[in-house]
């Protein structure tokens, strides 16, 4: 089955004031744009002021009906996407609440998709990422085994520095004991993403 081009959408999951989350972010957009087949698209949650979640009916429900115009749109947006990478901070030992909400108000639009995961902050991000993959297997989503957890040094030496930040800076990802970890976090995703595109096509008929 020709599936044609993966498109996979790279989530900024942080909206505050001198935010870290655009550094590994359009890091992670530009080596992604190098694999063939693969449409890259940024979704900047600061682009999005979602209404804090108040639908009386759940969006399991809803069919796309939801009660806000931008809610729809985000709901479009959403839905032509094949796979996604979120990139999340750690707040009080989870992920920030402008993610949760933008997760919360659509659902067939994320299902049978997949998802991986990019963390910085305490521990790498870890107990964000770890909250995260039970949320988006109640979506029906496949999260990815492999995520990305910025280094504290890596982390620490980007705060100082503006976007784009030096590259170099991910070279532990690349290079490490464990060799290149982006590399199979990408194939992982991208290859599940072919996978899923084609169920979903067939069961669309």
């Amino acid at each position: 089955m020709d599936h044609g081009a993966i498109k996979i959408q790279v989530i900024l999951g942080s909206t505050r004031q001198n935010r870290f989350s655009e550094k590994p972010g359009f890091y992670v957009i530009d080596e992604l744009k190098k694999k063939e087949n693969v449409q890259v698209e940024l979704v900047d949650l600061r682009d999005w002021p979602l209404p804090f979640f108040d639908s009386p009916t759940s969006p399991s429900m809803l069919k796309g009906n939801y009660p806000h115009g931008i809610v729809k749109k985000w709901g479009t947006l959403i839905d032509s996407a094949d796979g996604y990478i979120m990139i999340t901070p750690e707040y009080n030992h989870s992920f920030s609440a402008v993610l949760k909400n933008a997760i919360d108000w659509l659902f067939a639009e994320w299902m049978n998709k997949p998802v991986g995961f990019v963390g910085y902050g305490n521990v790498g991000g870890a107990r964000a990422i770890e909250q995260l993959r039970q949320v988006v297997i109640e979506l029906q989503m496949l999260p990815i085994r492999n995520s990305i957890h910025i280094p504290s040094e890596a982390y620490l030496a980007m705060m100082k520095e503006q976007v784009p930040v030096n590259p170099e800076h991910f070279r532990p990802l690349r290079e490490g004991r464990r060799g290149d970890r982006l590399e199979t976090f990408f194939n992982e995703l991208i290859n599940l993403a072919v996978t899923l595109k084609e169920m979903r096509q067939r069961i669309k008929g």
